[in-house]
Order: structure tokens, then sequence, then C-alpha cells
């Protein structure tokens, strides 16, 4: 028996979509897809039954939501901070090995 075939969210949303606009027929999508002709009438419940998911995000998800951009946008400046330590770093190095010369680490007791 073969393995069954997966598809992703925003295929089985485009088709329903589809299918709610009344613009071709169960039939014919599933023709032209080449899929069950009762695969689009599942998804077509499936959405439905879930469709009042996407207007009632409660405060919990919307203050998690918020939290994970904050600490996105916390991620993000810290690497932008690590960037800029780790250019002056090198320069920094790249100074003192003209400046002192190979051996530069060893004659400020530094270990690289």
């Amino acid at each position: 028996m073969g393995k069954r075939k997966e598809y992703t969210p925003e295929y089985k949303a485009k088709l329903v979509i589809e299918v709610l606009r009344e613009e071709t027929t169960l039939s014919e999508i599933a023709a032209r897809e080449g899929i069950n002709v009762k695969q689009p009438g599942n998804w077509k419940g499936e959405f439905l039954e879930n469709a009042a998911r996407a207007f009632s995000r409660s405060r919990d998800e919307k203050a998690a939501a918020r939290q994970v951009q904050e600490m996105q946008e916390k991620e993000r400046e810290y690497q932008a901070k690590v960037g800029q330590l780790t250019l002056e770093v090198d320069f920094l190095k790249g100074t003192a090995e003209k400046m002192l010369g190979d051996g530069w680490e060893a004659q400020l007791g530094c270990k690289r």
C-alpha cells in the first residue's frame, strides 16, 4: 500500500475558498486536482467548523504573540550588538598586530 499524500494547509484553504465561491463544483475541482471527490467536501466542513477561531483569539494568545514578537526584537538587537562588538574586536586585533607586530598577544598577556 502506497504512502498517503499530504496536502499543505495553504493548498486546502485555496481549494475550500474556491468551493465556497461556487465558481466550480466539487467534482470539477477534484477531477482537476486529481483527488477524491469527497476530499474537498471534507476540507470545507473542517474549514467551516473552525472558522470562528479566526475571530476568537483570546487575550492570552494575543499576549503570547506580543511576547514572542518582543523576544524576537530583543534577539535582533542582541545579534546586532554581537555583530558590532565582533567588528570592534577584529579592528582592535588588527590594529594591535600592525602596531605591535606578531606575538602582540604574548606581549600584552592575552590568550587567543
